[in-house]
C-alpha cells in the first residue's frame, strides 16, 4: 500500500490515423511481438476489473481500498485504449478476432465468476485463486513496464510516436501500481502457508499460460500481416535477432521476475523505478493532454 502516492486514472487518447502497421520501421518480429499486448490486454484487463469488484467487500483496509479504486480505474482505461489499436489494426487489413475471441473466453468462460464445472471449489477460493492469478500476471506487466521506459534502443529505432508514447504510458502506470494486486490478494487470499502456497500456485499457472498465449498471438500476428504475405513466420530465431537489437526485453529479464516473486519475503514496490514512471507521465503527450483537459473541465 501507497501512503503517500494517490493511483489515478488518466483519461488519455491516442490518434492512430498515422501509425503504421509495422510502427517499428523494419521490425515486423518486435513489431508483433510487442503487439501481442493489444490482443491481451483489452480481455485481460477488463477481468481484473471484475474480479476486483468481486472482491471489494473483502477489503477492509481505506488506504488499501483506495489504492485498488484506483488500479480499476487505471485498467480500465488501459483496456479501452488498446481495444482502440485492435480496431486499427483491422482498418490496416489486420483482423485480430478469430484469436482475440479464444483470448474473452479464456477471461469470460474459462476464468469468469463461476468456478468450471472441472473444478469444483468453494467460491471463496476460486475467487483467492483468479486473485492470485492477477497478482502474478502484474508482476509481468510491473517487468514490462520498467523495461519500456528504459529502452533506448527502442528509441533508436525510429518507432511511431503514438505507439511509443501508448506503450510508456501504458507502463509507468504499471510501475505506479505496482503493488496493489499483490496487496490485494495478500489481504484477501486467506493467511499462513496456504495464502503463499496459493501465491506459487498462481504464478505456476500464469507463466507459462503467458508464454504459449505470447508466441501464438505473434505467429497469429505475423502470419496475417498483409504486408508480409506469408514472407516471414514468427521464429524463436528472429525473436532472440530483436531481443538483441534491444527492441525487446531479454529472457533473463523476464525469467529472473519469477524466482523475485516466489520468495517468501518478497513485495512489488522492489520493482521498476517509481521516480521513472512518474517522470514519464510528466512528460508524456496523452497523460499532459488528460491533465489539461481535467483542468479544463475544474474551471469550466
Amino acid at each position: 500500500m501507497n501512503a503517500t502516492y494517490e493511483i489515478k486514472p488518466r483519461r488519455v487518447s491516442f490518434d492512430w490515423e498515422r501509425t503504421p502497421l509495422h510502427w517499428i520501421p523494419g521490425e515486423p518480429t518486435a513489431t508483433h511481438v510487442i503487439n501481442v499486448l493489444h490482443l491481451l490486454l483489452p480481455a485481460g484487463e477488463r477481468w481484473f476489473v471484475k474480479v476486483f469488484k468481486e472482491a471489494l467487500p473483502l477489503v477492509t483496509d481505506d488506504e488499501l481500498l483506495a489504492d485498488v479504486k484506483g488500479f480499476m480505474g487505471q485498467e480500465a482505461t488501459h483496456s479501452v485504449q488498446h481495444s482502440y489499436v485492435l480496431d486499427h489494426l483491422a482498418e490496416q487489413g489486420l483482423d485480430t478476432k478469430p484469436y482475440t475471441r479464444h483470448v474473452d473466453w479464456i477471461f469470460d468462460v474459462l476464468l469468469g465468476e463461476k468456478p468450471p464445472v472441472w473444478a469444483p471449489v468453494p467460491a471463496n477460493e476460486w475467487l483467492r485463486f483468479r486473485l492470485s492469478l492477477i497478482a502474478a500476471i502484474e508482476q509481468f506487466t510491473a517487468v514490462l513496464g520498467d523495461w519500456v521506459l528504459s529502452a533506448e534502443s527502442l528509441d533508436a529505432a525510429d518507432p511511431d510516436p503514438v505507439m511509443l508514447d501508448l506503450l510508456r504510458w501504458h507502463g509507468a502506470e504499471e510501475v505506479e501500481h505496482r503493488s496493489v494486486a499483490f496487496d490485494m490478494y495478500q489481504h484477501t487470499g486467506g493467511s499462513g502457508l496456504p495464502r503463499y502456497v496459493r501465491r506459487i500456485e498462481g504464478m505456476a499457472v500464469t507463466a507459462p499460460v503467458l508464454l504459449w498465449l505470447w508466441a501464438a498471438g505473434a505467429s497469429y500476428l505475423i502470419r496475417h500481416d498483409p504486408q508480409l504475405r506469408g514472407s516471414i513466420r514468427y521464429s524463436l530465431r528472429e525473436h532472440n535477432k530483436a531481443v538483441k537489437k534491444g527492441l525487446l526485453p531479454t529472457w533473463r529479464e523476464l525469467g529472473a521476475a519469477i524466482p523475485r516473486y516466489l520468495r517468501r519475503s518478497y513485495h512489488p514496490s522492489q520493482e521498476g523505478s517509481m521516480r521513472a514512471a512518474v517522470e514519464y507521465l510528466a512528460t508524456s503527450p496523452a497523460a499532459r493532454a488528460a491533465a489539461a483537459a481535467m483542468r479544463r473541465a475544474a474551471t469550466s
